[in-house]
């Protein structure tokens, strides 16, 4: 008798194998083939729901940046600036990128897919207009949607670049926050504080408890478990 499509099914399968998958060995590592026998669909189904593994890279993108300055503002306290927040969560996000290769490459590729670095704009337009509106008055939604579009493009180019000793992540930190406040006119001074309280953190040890509870959010949101090593 032939299997009856599940689709609802199907695609909570998928997208716990696909998760699972680019957390573990990598977004470009994993095969189509792969998904299908251990999501136990055909490819038929596969396409039918995703198209390809980019679409599942979506949906894991939403879920990511779902609560994109949630996280810093816990580590910098209630009552902290904007900026001292925006700081922090870019600090995160590419310390997180140096941690962890496989999480380097979903930020990168996700970055680098025009629908996802879309949504991406989009998403983060919203959260810069609160954060520096106010250092911009005259400046619209869609200006910050323009300026997001630059800062997200050095965002990928810091990211796809692993820090060495020449390049370190200290460097990269205070080069990505320079360039970045600066282009919504934060005061020198305020940059100032930012860039002393982010390079003042164990960045690394706060980026390592954060990518743990990142990936058990991960887990439970796709119905999977990582394997232990």
């Amino acid at each position: 008798m032939a299997r009856r499509y599940d689709k609802e099914g199907s695609k909570r399968r998928i997208l716990s194998v696909c998760v699972k998958l680019f957390i573990e060995q990598g977004f470009k590592r994993t095969t189509n083939a792969e998904i299908l026998e251990l999501a136990d669909v055909t490819s038929s189904t596969f396409y039918n729901i995703f198209k390809t593994k980019d679409g599942v890279l979506f949906e894991l993108t939403e879920f990511m940046f779902e609560n994109q300055f949630g996280i810093a503002e816990n580590i910098v306290g209630k009552g902290a600036s904007p900026v001292m927040i925006y700081a922090a969560e870019t600090a995160l996000h590419m310390t997180l990128t140096e941690l962890n290769e496989n999480l380097r490459e979903i930020y990168v590729e996700a970055y680098s897919q025009p629908h996802i670095a879309e949504f991406i704009y989009q998403n983060t337009t919203n959260q810069l207009y609160k954060i520096f509106g106010s250092y911009l008055p005259d400046y619209s939604l869609s200006d910050f949607y323009e300026l997001e579009i630059g800062s997200a493009g050095i965002m990928r180019g810091y990211m796809s670049r692993p820090c060495d000793k020449y390049f370190t992540l200290e460097k990269k930190l205070e080069r990505f926050l320079r360039m970045s406040l600066s282009a919504y006119n934060v005061p020198k001074d305020e940059q100032d504080r930012a860039v002393s309280f982010v390079l003042n953190m164990d960045i690394v040890s706060i980026s390592n408890a954060v990518m743990q509870k990142l990936f058990e959010a991960l887990a439970m949101k796709f119905g999977f478990k990582l394997s232990q090593k």
